[in-house]
């Protein structure tokens, strides 16, 4: 790999073989399905919260940061938590919903917004690489790949890398087949001392959102790439040593394939249960059925009294009244954080483990 110079976009080979195109074709039907399921929940944050943190957890176990979902959920009602991992979970977490919102009010995905998200996931290491020595090793401590070690260079590249994710005449593609090249090409640059995968894998979501093949961030690929690790990093390597994009495009579709697939199954399930949920409330207790009281307990699979008075605009004994009602109606689970009172969604919580 001492020889290899990484190239600018768009590739100089032709990438749309037969079979990428039979891959494509499935990955896009699928992930069409999805960008159509997803609206048939009637608040988008509670996909955004709730898948979000998964994909925060999933992409970060990549990297070997890992922490649970009761860890997760818990940090999110009681701020004196202070499990390292956890935190950098939350900070993925919010680095996603930041991108999402200059993506859906620019619609554009500039260097410089990708350099604000890298900032949310490492602000102690904020930036683009400005001191060589930067290499990427296997378990084994043998160094796979070197990337541009020059600032110049970097920024160069990331230039070119801006203008191929926002100028669709560029590469005249479909933008499933332009986001596998950008995160091939971006994880290749590897601009950042630190949070480049993570980054990357932000960068997919908010491209296919750019790019309006969904209306909100929830194909989240990291799962497939956990479960599919050492080809993931295969794949990404072929297309430096042999310019093998051909398995990468399928490999990386097949995954959207499988994904936006696993994703229908559980936006299904969450609408399944939330209708439960209405059904139950409604009989028993009509008085205090609201949709908002529903969406504030599939938005926090873990909530408390302050969420509901914020949610609902209610008052603290309101707010306690309707959580104990909702206990006793076996909706709810009671669980005590050093001081604070919190309220499990155990059937929800369920549906992610």
């Amino acid at each position: 790999m001492e020889n290899f110079e990484l190239c600018k976009l768009p590739p100089k080979q032709d990438i749309e073989t037969k079979q990428v195109l039979r891959a494509l074709n499935k990955a896009s039907r699928a992930l069409a399905e999805l960008k159509g399921e997803a609206k048939t929940i009637p608040n988008e944050n509670i996909l955004i919260n709730t898948l979000g943190l998964q994909e925060a957890k999933d992409s970060s176990a990549i990297e070997n940061i890992v922490t649970t979902n009761d860890e997760l959920f818990l940090a999110n009602i009681d701020d004196t938590i202070e499990n390292i991992a956890t935190k950098e979970v939350q900070n993925y977490s919010k680095a996603l919903k930041l991108g999402f919102e200059l993506v859906r009010k620019y619609q554009l995905l500039t260097s410089t917004n990708i350099i604000k998200i890298q900032a949310e996931l490492e602000p102690n290491k904020p930036g683009f690489r400005k001191i060589p020595g930067t290499a990427l090793k296997n378990s084994a401590g043998d160094t796979v790949y070197t990337p541009p070690q020059h600032y110049d260079k970097i920024v160069d590249l990331m230039t070119n890398l801006e203008k191929y994710i926002n100028d669709n005449d560029l590469h005249d593609i479909d933008p499933l087949l332009k986001m596998s090249i950008i995160h091939y090409q971006f994880e290749s640059i590897h601009p950042f001392y630190d949070g480049n995968g993570r980054t990357g894998r932000i960068i997919n979501i908010l491209y296919l959102v750019q790019q309006q093949l969904l209306d909100i961030p929830v194909l989240y690929l990291s799962k497939y790439i956990i479960q599919n690790k050492s080809e993931y990093y295969k794949h990404l390597q072929s297309v430096r040593t042999s310019k093998d994009y051909e398995s990468w495009l399928i490999w990386l579709l097949n995954g959207v394939t499988e994904t936006s697939k696993s994703t229908i199954d559980l936006i299904q399930k969450i609408k399944s249960l939330m209708n439960e949920y209405i059904d139950k409330i409604k009989e028993a207790h009509p008085k205090i059925y609201s949709n908002d009281l529903v969406e504030n307990l599939f938005k926090h699979p873990y909530t408390k009294i302050d969420f509901v008075m914020n949610d609902l605009q209610v008052s603290k004994p309101t707010a306690t009244q309707y959580l104990n009602k909702l206990i006793k109606l076996g909706l709810l689970k009671k669980e005590k954080s050093w001081k604070t009172n919190y309220y499990i969604n155990e059937r929800l919580y369920k549906l992610f483990t």
